[in-house]
């Protein structure tokens, strides 16, 4: 069962920044295209269901007079929504939860059908930036990665997991081929000290993978992305996000979804490619089956990828895939059940 507990924070932290100072250095990755994506226009209405630190959500409404619907599942998210409440009042209506969610809390604010969403997926830059909130390998911090600040944390996790359970965790959700001898030192470690900080869990990753290397992607990368993926179950997210998007959309309205690995992109690849008809025909074997008249339209053959100037201000920008699809007229899909992937553990760790 998913536990909820309290992780004791590194007396030593440098103080977060202030959300003003957070938003001037935050930079929304695709922004000029993911706003083209959503094409605002007057009177219409649009869901941002990753706000963050508001980026989209700022240039959606700056855009044309419109309503942005704001969703994010971190609690803290909304202190950064102030300056754009000031600017557009009512037009910004903040709503906390989960995107997946998102039918049920429009519904519970008064939206049925929606002309946009956007969806910004993984963690945030302020969640990186905050040492406290446990989600980097380059400071450190208490071992949390939680978005939510609810349910198991990441220090939880690694001390009380079994090593072929954490083994799957990091293979699945990190694509990470030393799974198995990163799970076998985890749990040799904890059985002499319990492992509760960031730098702890970097130095037992660089101690079987080695230690980093100029111009290559840090050792811990993959270890840290597949632990904050299973803890908040992001995979299962995006993928309840989408479903629910191509229920609430109406007719020409739009769905952009930013990605930034290839395990969402590739589910946001495989939502969409039976619904925008590029699946193809149904099998020769199956002649009685007749394919759902398509419930999206492509806007793009490919997916978006950032320009180099922009990788050149903004590094993170560089793995980053803008997806985006224009609903039609016919009836939504039924409700995908085979997109997550092979072997995908699901939450069921006991404190």
């Amino acid at each position: 069962m998913r536990s909820r507990g309290h992780v004791t924070q590194s007396q030593d932290v440098t103080p977060s920044p202030s959300p003003a100072s957070e938003i001037a250095a935050h930079i929304p990755v695709l922004l000029t295209e993911v706003c083209q994506s959503m094409a605002p226009k007057e009177g219409g209405v649009y869901v941002d269901g990753t706000f963050g630190a508001g980026g989209y959500t700022g240039a959606v409404l700056a855009a044309a007079d419109c309503t942005v619907l704001a969703i994010d599942r971190d609690p803290t998210a909304f202190s950064y929504a102030a300056p754009l409440k000031e600017t557009y009042g009512e037009r910004l209506v903040c709503l906390e939860g989960c995107f997946g969610d998102m039918a049920r809390l429009l519904a519970e604010a008064g939206y049925r059908q929606v002309d946009g969403v956007m969806l910004d997926l993984g963690v945030s830059s302020m969640q990186l930036d905050q040492a406290e909130r446990g989600f980097s390998f380059m400071r450190d911090g208490p071992l949390d990665m939680r978005m939510s600040r609810d349910g198991l944390s990441a220090a939880q996790l690694i001390n009380t997991a079994d090593a072929d359970l954490l083994a799957d965790i990091l293979f699945v959700y990190g694509e990470e081929r030393r799974a198995r001898a990163i799970a076998r030192a985890i749990v040799e470690k904890r059985d002499s000290q319990e492992i509760s900080q960031t730098s702890h869990l970097v130095e037992l990753v660089c101690s079987v993978l080695g230690q980093p290397r100029m111009k290559q992607a840090h050792p811990a990368t993959r270890t840290f992305q597949a632990l904050r993926i299973y803890l908040n179950d992001e995979l299962g997210e995006l993928l309840r996000g989408l479903q629910a998007a191509e229920q609430i959309l109406r007719p020409e309205g739009r769905l952009g979804v930013v990605t930034f690995h290839s395990l969402e992109d590739r589910m946001v690849k495989q939502f969409l490619s039976p619904r925008t008809g590029r699946a193809g025909r149904p099998s020769r074997h199956q002649p009685d089956q007749v394919a759902p008249d398509a419930s999206f339209a492509e806007l793009d053959k490919r997916s978006v990828k950032p320009r180099a100037e922009e990788i050149a201000e903004n590094p993170r920008a560089r793995s980053a895939r803008l997806r985006a699809a224009q609903r039609t007229e016919a009836a939504p899909y039924p409700l995908a059940t085979d997109l997550m992937p092979a072997r995908a553990p699901q939450i069921e760790v006991a404190p």
